[in-house]
C-alpha cells in the first residue's frame, strides 16, 4: 500500500513562492479533483509573482494574475499533517525543511526566472511543461481508476 493512498492535501514548496510553486499550484488545480486541497508557500517569499509565470499559465487558460507569494507560516493550522504530501520544487537553491513526519518528494525543478541557458519565456514553458508532466503521473497515484 503507497503512502499517497491517504492524501488528502498537496503543498508546493519553494523559496520566494513567485515562479515554480505558484505554477504547480495551478496546474495542481486544474488536473487533480477538487477533493485535493492544493497550496504553494515559500520559505522567503517574494513580493509578486513573477509575470513570465503568469504569462506561462496563460497559455493554458490558467490566471493566476492576481496570485500572491505566500509563506509556509501562513498556511491554514493543521493542514501539514499525515495527509499532507509536499512536493519541493527547488534544484539549484536550499530548499525548505519540513517536519519529519511528513512525506516529502524533491523534484528539483530549476528556477525559470534564473535560465543556466536560454530565455526566460523558453524555461518557463519549459517548466510549465515538466509540472504538468510530474503533476499528471501525480494524479495516476492519487486518484485510483
Amino acid at each position: 500500500m503507497s503512502r499517497t493512498e491517504k492524501i488528502t492535501k498537496l503543498l508546493f514548496l519553494c523559496v520566494a513562492n513567485s515562479a515554480r510553486s505558484q505554477m504547480a499550484e495551478a496546474i495542481a488545480r486544474k488536473i487533480l479533483p477538487s477533493s485535493i486541497e492544493v497550496k504553494s508557500a515559500g520559505s522567503r517569499p517574494g513580493n509578486v509573482v513573477h509575470p513570465s509565470a503568469i504569462q506561462s499559465l496563460a497559455d493554458l487558460d490558467t490566471d493566476i494574475s492576481v496570485a500572491l507569494p505566500k509563506s509556509v507560516d501562513s498556511l491554514p493550522g493543521g493542514f501539514l499533517n499525515k495527509d499532507c504530501l509536499v512536493i519541493r520544487l527547488c534544484a539549484e537553491e536550499e530548499c525548505p525543511i519540513v517536519a519529519r513526519d511528513l512525506e516529502v518528494r524533491d523534484w528539483n525543478l530549476p528556477d525559470p526566472a534564473r535560465p543556466s541557458s536560454g530565455d526566460a519565456i523558453t524555461a518557463f514553458a519549459e517548466t510549465r511543461t515538466a509540472l504538468f508532466d510530474r503533476i499528471s503521473k501525480l494524479k495516476n497515484e492519487l486518484v485510483p481508476l
